[in-house]
């Protein structure tokens, strides 16, 4: 279903698209500065992950974070990999590199979403 175009989601579009790292909720908050509610930031979020748009990404500190679809389709929609959450400058990446995991016979993956923490070579 093609969805309206608001201001909203071209602003929380951008921020994404700007970032280096995947972002909080909080963090997108702190951007839009009063331009939209919390719940409007939590409505955009959601609807760009059931598009595709954006991952959710459960971090091992309990928080969500949201990272663009990069290199996604509608054939391939993957996110199999894992995250990276340096502990000295709170900054959370995706990593390149695609897990696979070898499940006993009569077992089927759907996703693998895992972290590793430590310091980023900026820290």
């Amino acid at each position: 279903m093609k969805r309206r175009n608001t201001p909203a989601k071209t602003a929380v579009l951008n921020i994404l698209q700007q970032a280096q790292s995947a972002l909080s909720q909080d963090s997108i908050e702190a951007e839009v500065k009063g331009e939209m509610d919390r719940v409007t930031v939590y409505r955009v979020l959601n609807r760009f992950c059931e598009d595709g748009i954006t991952h959710r990404i459960l971090a091992d500190d309990g928080k969500y974070y949201f990272a663009l679809c990069l290199n996604c389709n509608e054939e391939n929609h993957d996110h199999d990999h894992f995250h990276f959450r340096c502990l000295g400058c709170q900054k959370v990446e995706c990593l390149k590199q695609q897990v696979q995991v070898i499940l006993p016979q009569g077992y089927r993956q759907n996703a693998i979403s895992s972290w590793v923490t430590g310091y980023c070579k900026n820290c």
